[in-house]
């Protein structure tokens, strides 16, 4: 449940990741409420049909979030541009599918370039000027695999895992400072991010596993999937709350799986209750 906040006053959104999926939807409703919006991506000219039907409202800016120099750069420009910024959408990510054992240290340092440092370089850009404001709404980029994994996902679930981590740790900070924090969490949707997907080199020790469910996933019906637009909506009721929450899923599996995740890891506390309190002195 959510109350609703005055929503008539602009807002200015700066968006990673803006040029697809999720933060392009995202960018797209932000524009059509009149909000101003700097949508910062590695290959900004893609969303430049918007600019054109916005002209004034979007400003569309080439952003490596893996190179501090580069955010920080797109961060001054948006913040000359409009003055401020309201809202901050870290949502650039991709995902690494395969067995823990199989994925390479390469591919696993780079996963963590874009989806944990690329949060920290925007986070450290955004922040000054949210600060000398009082004000601002981070939203940070997790999903599902934030609070639960699967076989296959142990690198993508690393790396929210480390997001909400900091996330816990940042909301608290940020409080008192006037600026709220809100982890996105969205369930299977209809993106290019399964089509994106990194793939590690296979071993045969895990096709019962990470294999099965690879093909368990590339089997889902269509309605398996959330569509971008309706999860970016669900991003705007949460940006429009008077009170919005910390962690917002978004979808039914979405759901589901984290519930389920949650009463599991209560269900083994209650367990294990005897050997833990044993520990104390």
């Amino acid at each position: 449940m959510t109350n609703s906040a005055n929503t008539a006053a602009v807002r200015t959104w700066f968006i990673t990741g803006a040029t697809s999926g999720i933060g392009r939807e995202l960018t797209a409703l932000a524009l059509g409420r009149g909000d101003n919006v700097a949508a910062a991506a590695r290959k900004a000219d893609q969303i430049r049909d918007l600019a054109e039907r916005h002209p004034g409202k979007l400003i569309a800016i080439d952003t490596d979030v893996r190179d501090e120099a580069s955010v920080r750069a797109a961060v001054d420009r948006a913040a000359a541009a409009f003055g401020r910024i309201d809202v901050v959408a870290n949502n650039a990510g991709y995902g690494l599918f395969g067995a823990v054992e199989e994925a390479s240290d390469v591919q696993a340092r780079a996963l963590f370039d874009t989806n944990v440092f690329g949060v920290l370089n925007v986070l450290r850009a955004t922040l000054p000027v949210l600060r000398q404001q009082s004000s601002g709404h981070v939203l940070q980029g997790s999903s599902l695999y934030g609070q639960t994994a699967h076989p296959g996902v142990g690198l993508l679930a690393a790396s929210k895992y480390a997001v909400e981590g900091l996330t816990d740790a940042l909301v608290a900070e940020l409080a008192p400072l006037g600026i709220k924090v809100t982890l996105i969490q969205p369930g299977p949707t209809s993106t290019a991010f399964l089509s994106n997907l990194d793939l590690a080199d296979a071993i045969p020790s895990y096709d019962e596993t990470v294999r099965t469910t690879q093909k368990a996933i590339s089997e889902l019906p269509p309605t398996a999937f959330s569509t971008p637009v309706r999860v970016a909506e669900g991003i705007l009721a949460a940006v429009d709350a008077e009170t919005p929450p910390l962690r917002l899923a978004l979808g039914t599996s979405s759901a589901a799986d984290m519930r389920t995740a949650l009463h599991a890891r209560l269900a083994e506390l209650d367990r294990w209750a005897d050997v833990s309190n044993a520990v104390d002195r």
